[in-house]
């Protein structure tokens, strides 16, 4: 939504943004541009860009609120990475739900934290639940600002995404050290646990690839890259479990923090790249690895 207080300029040429605004905006000081775009006031076409060396194309609309009715995210759990007119791309922290478990909960999850930042911004405004991380899964994660937009992403999930890639830190050594891990999930939903059949049992089939891209010296642990070709509830979680080597920091399937250096589930949602429904462009995230990972890997095997 553009107000009458915001400043819209029209790019001619390729530049970058920083260059760009300074010479756009009566000579600002470097500074006060990476304020400008610190506090999320820089729109190019619908999207927020906080990037001061984002390549503008000519053709390209940049839009300068003036930050009157503005509001900023500031949760230690839940950071922005990419906002428009139709999504929003968040980095979640471990310890944080997608969203409540139970219908009526009063339970900060991250639905709850942007759905109080959009109605600061507009009283009418929604987010979408699209797709869910587990409480204890850090990484990104992506809400729809409409209910409509949110039935087509989930319904065409699958054909949207082009990229879904996962870091995990596990215990021990997969064998093979690369490979594809096929089973038939089946979700006991009263106990709130999936159990795994490498035969058809008339559970839903998930597979997994995979790759290790380290492991330490004394063969303890691995960190493992994975990419989903099924999203299944808990799927990296229970294969890797199958495969003799769970997650570090498991407690529903592996050995929890009673052999973890780590005190936190260490399942990280690293890359997603999906066709934006709007756009119909590929645009791709990618979040860091929680440096707690390196801990046990500092000796290279």
């Amino acid at each position: 939504m553009i107000r009458k207080q915001d400043t819209i300029l029209r790019v001619a040429e390729p530049a970058q943004l920083m260059d760009f605004l300074i010479a756009k905006m009566g000579g600002m000081a470097r500074s006060s541009v990476k304020q400008l775009l610190g506090q999320r006031r820089v729109k190019v076409g619908n999207a927020i860009q906080t990037r001061h060396d984002y390549l503008l194309k000519a053709g390209d609309v940049v839009t300068v609120s003036s930050g009157r009715g503005n509001s900023q995210l500031t949760h230690p759990k839940l950071k922005i990475v990419y906002e428009d007119d139709d999504l929003i791309v968040v980095n979640k922290q471990p310890g944080l739900l997608t969203v409540a478990a139970t219908p009526g909960s009063s339970e900060t999850t991250a639905f709850s934290i942007l759905r109080a930042y959009v109605k600061k911004q507009n009283a009418r405004a929604g987010v979408y639940v699209v797709h869910r991380l587990d409480r204890e899964t850090s990484g990104l994660l992506v809400f729809a600002r409409s209910q409509e937009l949110q039935q087509y992403m989930r319904t065409y999930w699958r054909d949207l995404v082009q990229e879904r890639t996962y870091i995990a830190l596990a215990e021990g050594v997969l064998e093979p050290r690369e490979g594809k891990i096929t089973t038939w999930l089946t979700e006991d939903k009263r106990h709130a646990v999936v159990y795994s059949s490498p035969v058809d049992d008339g559970g839903d089939i998930a597979i997994t690839n995979y790759k290790t891209l380290r492991t330490s010296a004394d063969g303890q642990y691995s960190l493992v890259e994975l990419h989903l070709e099924t999203g299944r509830t808990n799927q990296i979680r229970v294969h890797l479990a199958s495969k003799g080597c769970p997650v570090v920091g498991d407690r529903k399937y592996g050995h929890g923090n009673e052999s973890s250096p780590i005190d936190r589930l260490c399942l990280h949602a690293k890359v997603l790249a999906f066709i934006h429904p709007a756009t119909e462009k590929t645009i791709r995230f990618e979040s860091p690895v929680p440096k707690e990972f390196s801990i046990p890997l500092a000796e290279r095997g």
